[in-house]
């Protein structure tokens, strides 16, 4: 069986997304066609946001190669499945303006959360829930019905919502080599502000966390943590090098918990490559940092949340450390590490004045503090349960919008957000 592994040409208009509208490298869509080879069929992989086709070039690719499955991905990159655009414009229009008649495939937090509601915006034929790496070479081979975590519409037209949302234990890839991906085009270095020049990467040693903070959208997918073998990623690491990447970004969504991590930074620290990533400062201790620094660590973002121990615990933080230790910390590490930053978000236990303090006082030493961020409670996440005190239905993406701008216009966005966002009902009826 053939299948195209398509990542859109993203655009984030009037959408209240806070992540990064650069190109990324499509990990999913990479782990994926590596299982399908495994399992005997041919895939394609278009990355249409980082070679920057059009809907008619990337359509024309997709005519060559005559798929029997077309997957799309809601979101963009297994980074942002944690923190995805709301609305479903952008694979709406996809699915759409492809005008393919493979089998349509719809992976990512959406189809995680509200696979209903997805089949029946995106007119898609399967949904996947969870991690769809292993899942996708299934579709070719057994009733669907079947198959754990796979949504579809049946002839009759009623849907087969299945009821597990999470494979937490399918996380055996070996290296990939990045035979299918043009590694060269990838510009972007992701979470540099210095004028560090290079090919940049992204790759993954590790998934899920270990612990379940409010705000944090993985509970659906990407759950449980479980490392890769260390070997099979330095593997990765060479190959890129190889073909000129100079810069390698870990998606992890917490980099610094697993047994093997020290020894993976061990055998970056004898390559030559930079690295960044997202972690947890209470991971850390000054030993650890001096390695971070050998590693030829130069960008780390700390995820602290709030200033006082009240408000860390509200978010179930669970962090062991005073505020002072972790301004020692994030202090200690900016004097080996070039960016160094502390992420706060927006909580009732935080007074404005102490917060600027605590900024101001980390910024003299060359830490970046960002301004707190605003919590959009995502369906799937602890925060939306608490919020609305039920599971997501179908209309737990509007509903959690709906509540994220009616408190947050007044009070202002990120300054990485749209200002202005417009409602999902909006966004998802203005295809072009």
């Amino acid at each position: 069986m053939k299948f195209a592994l398509l990542n859109p040409n993203w655009d984030f208009k009037g959408s209240t997304y806070f992540g990064c509208q650069d190109p990324h490298t499509p990990l999913e869509l990479l782990f994926a066609a590596d299982q399908l080879r495994i399992a005997g069929h041919e895939s394609l992989l278009i990355d249409a946001q980082m070679d920057n086709l059009s809907m008619d070039e990337a359509r024309r690719r997709l005519e060559r190669f005559a798929p029997d499955f077309l997957v799309i991905p809601t979101a963009p990159s297994y980074l942002f499945w944690r923190c995805p655009p709301p609305e479903l414009r952008v694979p709406m229009e996809w699915f759409a303006g492809l005008q393919s008649k493979a089998v349509k495939v719809a992976i990512g937090p959406h189809p995680s959360a509200t696979p209903a509601a997805t089949i029946r915006k995106i007119g898609c034929d399967v949904a996947l829930r969870g991690e769809p790496d292993q899942i996708l070479a299934e579709l070719a081979s057994k009733p669907w019905h079947e198959i754990i975590a796979c949504c579809f519409k049946k002839e009759d037209g009623q849907l087969h919502i299945s009821p597990t949302s999470a494979v937490a234990d399918m996380f055996a890839s070996g290296p990939l080599d990045f035979k299918n991906y043009n590694v060269e085009a990838h510009w972007h270095r992701h979470h540099v502000f210095t004028n560090d020049r290079g090919l940049g990467a992204e790759l993954e040693f590790a998934r899920g966390c270990p612990w379940a903070c409010t705000f944090c959208n993985k509970t659906l997918f990407r759950n449980k943590f479980r490392e890769r073998s260390v070997d099979a990623v330095l593997q990765e690491v060479d190959t890129l090098i190889a073909r000129g990447v100079q810069y390698i970004y870990f998606i992890d969504e917490i980099f610094g918990v697993g047994k093997n991590v020290h020894r993976l930074l061990e055998g970056i620290a004898e390559r030559s490559v930079k690295i960044g990533f997202q972690t947890r400062i209470d991971l850390w201790n000054e030993e650890t940092l001096d390695l971070l620094g050998r590693a030829h660590c130069i960008s780390v973002e700390c995820g602290v949340e709030s200033i006082t121990h009240e408000g860390r615990e509200d978010l179930n933080k669970n962090c062991r450390l005073g505020t002072d230790r972790i301004a020692e910390l994030l202090v200690y590490a900016r004097g080996r590490i070039p960016w160094v930053q502390a992420n706060l978000i927006l909580t009732e236990r935080d007074d404005r004045v102490e917060i600027h303090r605590w900024q101001e006082a980390l910024k003299s030493k060359g830490v970046w503090v960002s301004e707190p961020v605003p919590m959009f409670p995502f369906p799937g996440s602890p925060l939306y349960t608490q919020t609305f005190a039920a599971a997501p239905d179908d209309m737990a993406w509007e509903r959690a919008h709906r509540h994220y701008t009616s408190i947050f216009a007044g009070k202002g966005y990120s300054d990485i957000q749209e200002q202005t966002p417009l409602a999902i009902e909006e966004l998802e009826t203005c295809i072009s």
